[in-house]
């Protein structure tokens, strides 16, 4: 018996990518804390252009998002040719591994790196190799202790997801000085317009005068624009030239395209955006703190929450379930007594200090 066509090798050894649930069963409504989504949703300008574009949708969109790559360019004073776009910066990643990976060639990120850069390694027949993080944050020294004669590509989440930690400039600028020429350095910065840590730099200055730097950001964050899946790199023009040559041709969509545009220049609810994490980020981690949880500092629009211990984790998360609350475990981090709770309303977060106070009193 004939058993079909086989996967390349390693496809099959691929843990496939979970997102955030977003329902509970029995629940009408739940309040869904568990994709780090945006709780204000997105701006007016962005939903007034979306509707506009539906005029539109029966054409191709433009290939080279010629628009909202010059409102890009013109946001951080950068050149245009150097802007990847993809179908988030998820996208990104992959067509940088695709690029520039061969079989047996590696990536090295940190111990709890964003998983889509290991998924689409792993497609490519590359090997992933992790820099522990005893503190949950990346280290420098970790980082290029991985780093061999196969490593093609480096990954920083900055700030990271799910463990909200940041690293300086300095380190950055560190991390990058030591590397060799012909190495990648992919700096994620998906969270970056929510942080407001003075020792943290964006990466973009630096990448505008190396030749092997690329920095990530994505509109699924602040701008609230999740579900249209736009994000982008800024990268060496002949990387961005290289990827040009295998990125599909109409990889963003028109109302994407569009949205994408006018959230850029909808400053009233990008800072109502930050307002709000700014304002609950602190007193969602001092009440949980309080209730003697262990909250990590984070500098994105979540916290992650420590319970001690695996069960403690899953029975948190069904308590909060079972209030309609929906937050997202990262067990497929290897972080099995953590859950990541996405900042959101008032009432989202009242809501959350609630249950988990009766929680913890169940103890």
């Amino acid at each position: 018996m004939t058993t079909g066509p086989a996967p390349k090798p390693g496809i099959l050894d691929i843990a496939p990518y979970v997102g955030g649930k977003s329902r509970i069963e029995g629940v009408a409504e739940p309040m869904k804390l568990s994709s780090n989504e945006n709780a204000l949703g997105a701006g007016e300008k962005a939903r007034e252009a979306f509707q506009a574009a539906t005029a539109n949708i029966h054409m191709y969109p433009d290939g080279r998002a010629a628009k909202l790559r010059q409102a890009v360019a013109d946001l951080h004073g950068i050149e245009p040719e150097r802007l990847i776009f993809g179908n988030g910066s998820d996208e990104v990643f992959a067509l940088l591994n695709q690029t520039y990976l061969r079989p047996g060639d590696n990536i090295v990120t940190g111990q709890y790196g964003f998983l889509a850069y290991r998924i689409s390694a792993k497609a490519n027949e590359g090997i992933v190799k992790l820099a522990p993080e005893p503190g949950f944050k990346a280290e420098v020294e970790a980082l290029l202790a991985e780093v061999d004669d196969r490593t093609r590509i480096v990954y920083v989440s900055n700030p990271s997801n799910p463990t909200g930690s940041w690293n300086s400039g300095e380190e950055i600028a560190r991390l990058h000085a030591a590397l060799s020429p012909d190495i990648l350095l992919v700096i994620d910065e998906a969270y970056a317009e929510y942080v407001t840590e003075p020792d943290w730099e964006t990466a973009i200055p630096l990448a505008r005068e190396a030749s092997n730097i690329v920095v990530t950001r994505t509109f699924s964050k602040i701008h609230g624009l999740g579900g249209l899946r736009i994000g982008y790199g800024y990268a060496p023009l002949s990387v961005a030239e290289a990827v040009d040559r295998i990125r599909l041709p109409f990889n963003v969509s028109v109302p994407g395209l569009e949205a994408a545009t006018a959230a850029l220049g909808d400053e009233a609810h990008q800072k109502a955006s930050r307002d709000l994490i700014q304002t609950w980020r602190p007193r969602l981690t001092q009440a949980l703190r309080g209730f003697g949880y262990d909250v990590l500092p984070s500098a994105g629009n979540f916290v992650l929450v420590r319970f001690g211990g695996a069960e403690r984790a899953r029975a948190a998360n069904d308590y909060l379930n079972a209030k309609g609350i929906i937050v997202r475990p990262v067990g497929g981090y290897g972080l099995h007594d953590a859950l990541r709770i996405t900042v959101g309303t008032e009432d989202q977060n009242r809501a959350v200090i609630d249950a988990l106070s009766e929680f913890a009193a169940q103890a």
